[in-house]
């Protein structure tokens, strides 16, 4: 199991590190060695997980338009993106409960605080 993978799963969705060795297990499964696979190849409930793991850019698209029997075609292929899969299991976490104090300027925790004393 790729241990990049569970830390990335891990720190995108803020996962436990044994929901995301499942998570992890199931997304492996379904690319069964590959490095890429066909979008036709797997089933619904598989490609809202990969829309959601493409959404924090864990995988990628690639669509590939071909000719056959006189039309043309399209055709999609699911891969993982290994750089942003490396990106994000190398990231710290942080555990901050109120992100948005910390994009407050320190000159108006300031300037509220000499007001009220």
């Amino acid at each position: 199991m790729d241990k990049n993978l569970v830390e990335a799963l891990k720190n995108a969705f803020d996962m436990q590190k044994k929901d995301a060795i499942n998570l992890a297990k199931t997304v492996e499964t379904i690319f069964d060695g590959n490095n890429e696979i066909e979008d036709m190849s797997i089933d619904k409930y598989s490609r809202a997980l990969f829309y959601e793991l493409q959404r924090q850019k864990l995988l990628k698209i690639r669509r590939e338009e071909i000719k056959e029997e006189g039309k043309n075609l399209r055709k999609f292929y699911w891969s993982f993106d290994k750089k942003t899969i490396k990106e994000k299991a190398h990231m710290k976490y942080e555990n901050d409960m109120y992100p948005i104090y910390g994009r407050i300027p320190t000159n108006a925790w300031i300037a509220r605080s000499t007001r009220n004393t």
